[in-house]
């Protein structure tokens, strides 16, 4: 990170950094997706809208932690651009720590009160059960779940995308052989019914989790669950402060998004399963657009958090605008490609015709917004490389609690189910208009400083 190494120049370092990161995004909602597959088209429609109304439950964990992750990321680059392998270590151990006890409380959280927590989202009566049944499953593979997440995105920290990628290469092929299997007791194996994917999801988890020890062990790696790392697996406080401090507020964004997603599915719920089965598939195909925004932003983040740490500032401006025209071509491609298949990738979870072209229609009025969301995303994600969260992620807040709900009850009032998903263009437009103002005139005019 020293010197500026003109022969890689920043769209390259991007597109590295990023392809691994990207490939992983779509290995993890392909595998999501051909479950949805698997089910639907072996289970039926209810049995998608009961897996469809777990989505947002395992999503507030998840998001929880990826919050945190982002937090420790940006410590990590900035720690990892200074040449500190130490602090690194120090960072990852309390970090680990912490995901693996809020796992724990999902656990027995979630273990439970999935019932009430399904019951007071208005899960449709007639796959209540089912949903129930794939809830506690599910719950209680979260703690595995939740550190995997974590430790992916901390090896992001040192620029180390390919491990993840090979990671998730392990545990999608298992978990896609697997669920088919569970579903109609292939190899003597039992018939699990809608908790086969659950199941196979921990399966996968669990073979990816030991094969990326070997191989961070074999290579050496600064992030190698060593002794080193082991050692530094405690709470430290002043790193958590750190963590907490940037992470939590993320963390908190990323909760209200599924907070609000359990308001927007309550909204839906209200139209019938057929809906619900719609939202679930519509989701799903949106997931692939959102992701890949994400990761732009995130890189902006890592790269903006190593260029701090090596003592680079001059670096953030060109840094910002690569991810904004990476956004246009990749997010924008994406877009087009959605648009354009969208009717045949809805058939892929839906075989009834009315809940299909229902889906298409939902799905054609706000996906060309990702490409908003993406921008947004990479103004936020170039703030946070210098640990300033607090007002990105307040615009955030106040765009989904003032204009996305309130927007979303105004319009479904109106339009019906339409107007629900109408909301998110309008939010993401606000989001856009708010960040790009506080960065243009409050944030480019602060003094940058390392953190760690």
């Amino acid at each position: 990170m020293h010197n500026p190494a003109p022969q890689h120049p920043l769209w390259k370092i991007y597109l590295l950094f990023l392809a691994p990161m990207v490939l992983s995004n779509f290995l993890q909602s392909m595998s999501g997706t051909v479950n949805s597959i698997y089910i639907g088209q072996m289970l039926g429609t209810q049995a998608l809208a009961a897996v469809s109304g777990m989505f947002p439950i395992v999503f507030f964990f998840i998001a929880l932690v990826i919050g945190l992750g982002a937090g420790a990321g940006v410590l990590i680059g900035q720690a990892w651009g200074a040449r500190e392998p130490a602090m690194v270590k120090a960072i990852a151990g309390t970090t680990l720590l912490l995901g693996a006890l809020i796992g724990l409380v999902a656990a027995l959280l979630g273990s439970v009160f999935a019932r009430q927590a399904l019951q007071g989202l208005g899960t449709p009566a007639d796959v209540l059960e089912d949903a129930v049944a794939y809830a506690r499953v599910m719950m209680w593979t979260m703690p595995l779940l939740l550190v995997f997440v974590l430790f992916t995105q901390l090896l992001r920290g040192v620029s180390d995308t390919l491990s993840p990628l090979l990671a998730l290469v392990v545990s999608t092929c298992i978990g896609l052989l697997l669920t088919p299997a569970l579903i109609r007791g292939w190899f003597g194996l039992p018939q699990m019914g809608i908790q086969s994917a659950a199941w196979a999801g921990l399966a996968g988890n669990l073979a990816a989790m030991l094969w990326l020890v070997w191989r961070l062990n074999r290579k050496a790696h600064v992030l190698a669950p060593d002794r080193a790392l082991l050692a530094a697996m405690r709470l430290d406080r002043v790193i958590l402060a750190k963590v907490l401090r940037i992470g939590l507020p993320t963390g908190l964004q990323m909760v209200v998004i599924s907070l609000s997603e359990l308001v927007i599915l309550a909204l839906v719920n209200q139209h019938g399963s057929q809906a619900t089965a719609a939202y679930g598939a519509v989701t799903q195909i949106v997931n692939y657009v959102q992701f890949p925004a994400l990761s732009i932003a995130i890189t902006a983040s890592i790269l903006g958090a190593q260029a701090i740490g090596a003592g680079r500032v001059e670096r953030i401006g060109p840094i910002l605008r690569t991810g904004l025209l990476i956004n246009v071509w990749l997010t924008g491609g994406l877009v087009l490609l959605g648009y354009l298949l969208s009717h045949w990738l809805l058939g892929l979870f839906i075989t009834e015709p009315a809940t299909q072209a229902q889906a298409q229609h939902l799905l054609h009025i706000m996906l060309w917004s990702m490409l908003v969301f993406g921008f947004q995303s990479v103004i936020g994600g170039i703030m946070r490389a210098s640990g300033t969260v607090l007002v990105p992620v307040a615009i955030s807040l106040f765009c989904i609690l003032g204009v996305e709900l309130p927007v979303a009850y105004l319009l479904n009032a109106h339009f019906g189910l339409p107007g629900v998903w109408m909301a998110f263009p309008v939010a993401y437009l606000s989001m856009l208009a708010l960040q790009t103002a506080y960065y243009r005139l409050v944030w480019r005019h602060q003094k940058i400083e390392r953190l760690v």
